[in-house]
């Protein structure tokens, strides 16, 4: 007769099999699922890809988008697809609409790859070519009418030269100047197409038994945090690439310098889908392997909102301004391209003011903090039409208020600033008046530990007390800004008449037929964990009134070819 501690062993045994097996499979399922997610292409495009975008094969998807816009952004944006649909489609001799559309899947992939590709191949050794070459993934859905089409093109394409590379056959033709189109098909499940034959084996040894974007350290990770199955594209940045070739070439524009910045991160990443009202963006970062720096998991904004008025149309808030600050010192140190060097910005303000930048502001500046734009009121004729308002939270009241007191004293001294102290209930505040007469600042407290500096317009009385009519409350605000809790801060733009109106800096191409085109944008960062950092953007559009009228006549960017 078996003893009990004999009868329970088993028991023990099988139940930690049960275990194990059942923490295999969902670990199985769970991978299986996240592979799912990745864009289409994935296990193709090289991991050394610079810059990869998938895109919805959707007709519906794009109807949508179409209806956003105006007429010049409904331009801009089917010139810049017919440039990439004639760069290898239609230089290709194909039709999107007759030889693409029957087989292809839901989503397409474009990548592009370094220059440096042109030296990893046996092919051809010596660099041909120092653009980025572009690498396009294609996935049948239909293999009849992908085979259908492959074989008629090779039919009537008398310039197509076919050639093997380790099992897998390669078409190629001249394309304009000295670029050569190449195309295959891998596992009857793809078609790349490119425009380097050296992208296109690339890709085929990736696929084989390469590194591929998958691969990347923690990209799938993720992705999975920011996909939608209902996605229109999905954007990746490989950011130690991007940071390497824009620093090999400084006679870039000051975009891609800037990422330079950014180079202990390993990627960017987002996720765009089409909603009613304009366009949403799931956006993450996350820092390479390699990195000793670790974020600072602290989500502590939200507040800042709720004491602005409703009117405000720009708002930009944070969790910690002081470490904002030493975050950017420590990025900047060993980056020649930072557009701020930090020690220009502190012997500027010390030369100004006679102040320690970190010791007389920052030190004290460790909470949130916000930065908005208030329009001036309509009720009285004033000297300035907007004003800027900084706010600041503290924990350290008086050092805060020496500080100020600090200020003021150079500006009377140096300036011949007056000072003013004004009583509104029961809120003392401080009006900076400049010499002739106009008042230029007002700063006070509007509670115990939230500091706050207005320059501009007289905007005091709509701060004190606190609005209950707030920017939070605001209906396009709440339907603009997207919801990240807790989050470490947000932005607010309403791209209303009057910042149409105002002569903004040219900061990307195109930049005021975009604005006409945008109604709000807002945006909420979070730090998720120590290595990554989410970034949610909406963007609400315009709608084109003539569009439904217009777009029957309108060519279609993707089914057009010349």
């Amino acid at each position: 007769m078996l003893k009990k501690s004999d009868r329970v062993l088993p028991a023990v045994i099988i139940t930690g099999c049960l275990v194990g097996v059942t923490a295999a499979t969902y670990w199985v399922l769970t991978q299986q699922n996240r592979l799912t997610q990745m864009p289409v292409g994935a296990n193709i495009v090289p991991q050394e890809a610079l810059l990869t975008i998938s895109v919805s094969t959707d007709e519906n998807q794009w109807q949508q988008l179409r209806q956003f816009g105006t007429v010049q952004t409904q331009a801009e944006l089917e010139k810049n697809f017919r440039q990439w649909r004639d760069r290898l489609l239609t230089a290709y001799s194909y039709n999107y609409q007759q030889d693409i559309q029957p087989w292809i899947g839901k989503e397409a992939t474009i990548a592009f790859l370094p220059p440096e590709i042109n030296t990893n191949t046996t092919t051809n050794p010596a660099p041909t070519n120092q653009n980025q070459a572009l690498l396009m993934v294609l996935p049948i859905a239909d293999q009849a009418a992908a085979q259908q089409v492959w074989e008629s093109k090779s039919q009537t394409q008398n310039k197509w030269i076919s050639r093997n590379y380790k099992g897998t056959q390669i078409q190629e033709t001249p394309g304009t100047g000295n670029t050569n189109y190449s195309a295959a098909v891998l596992d009857q499940r793809f078609i790349v197409v490119s425009d380097n034959p050296q992208a296109t084996e690339k890709a085929i040894d990736t696929y084989e038994n390469g590194l591929s974007l998958a691969k990347v350290p923690g990209y799938i990770t993720a992705i999975s945090k920011i996909t939608q199955p209902n996605r229109f594209a999905q954007v990746y940045l490989n950011v130690p690439i991007a940071a390497r070739v824009a620093q090999a070439n400084p006679a870039q524009t000051a975009i891609p310098q800037s990422l330079t910045r950014l180079k202990e991160n390993q990627g960017l990443a987002s996720t765009i889908t089409i909603e009613p009202e304009g366009l949403r963006f799931r956006s993450i970062s996350w820092l390479n392997p390699n990195s000793q720096r670790l974020h600072r998991v602290e989500n502590s904004a939200g507040q800042m909102q709720q004491r602005l008025p409703s009117e405000t149309f720009m708002m930009l808030s944070g969790g910690n301004l002081q470490q904002l600050w030493q975050d950017y010192v420590t990025s900047s140190q060993s980056n020649p391209l930072a557009p701020f060097p930090p020690e220009n910005l502190r012997a500027g303000f010390k030369s100004l003011t006679g102040l320690d930048l970190d010791r007389d502001l920052l030190s004290w500046m460790n909470s949130e903090f916000s930065l908005a734009i208030v329009p001036a009121s309509t009720q009285a004729q004033q000297d300035f039409m907007l004003s800027l308002v900084l706010m600041i939270e503290t924990r350290d009241r008086a050092a805060a208020n020496k500080s100020f007191q600090q200020l003021e004293q150079v500006l009377q001294r140096r300036y011949q600033f007056k000072t003013q102290e004004t009583q509104l209930g029961n809120n003392t505040f401080t009006n900076w008046i400049a010499p002739f007469g106009t008042l230029t600042a007002t700063r006070g407290w509007l509670d115990n530990n939230v500091a706050f500096v207005t320059l501009g317009a007289p905007i005091v009385e709509r701060l004190l007390p606190q609005p209950t009519k707030n920017l939070a409350s605001t209906t396009q605000f709440q339907n603009t800004v997207p919801k990240l809790n807790p989050n470490n801060g947000q932005f607010f733009l309403d791209i209303n008449p009057t910042v149409k109106a105002l002569p903004l800096p040219q900061l990307i191409p195109g930049q005021n037929i975009l604005l006409e085109a945008t109604r709000s944008i807002g945006g909420t960062a979070a730090v998720s964990d120590e290595r990554s950092i989410r970034y949610d953007i909406f963007v609400s559009l315009e709608k084109e009134k003539s569009q439904s009228q217009s777009s029957e006549n309108r060519e279609n960017i993707l089914t057009t070819s010349h």
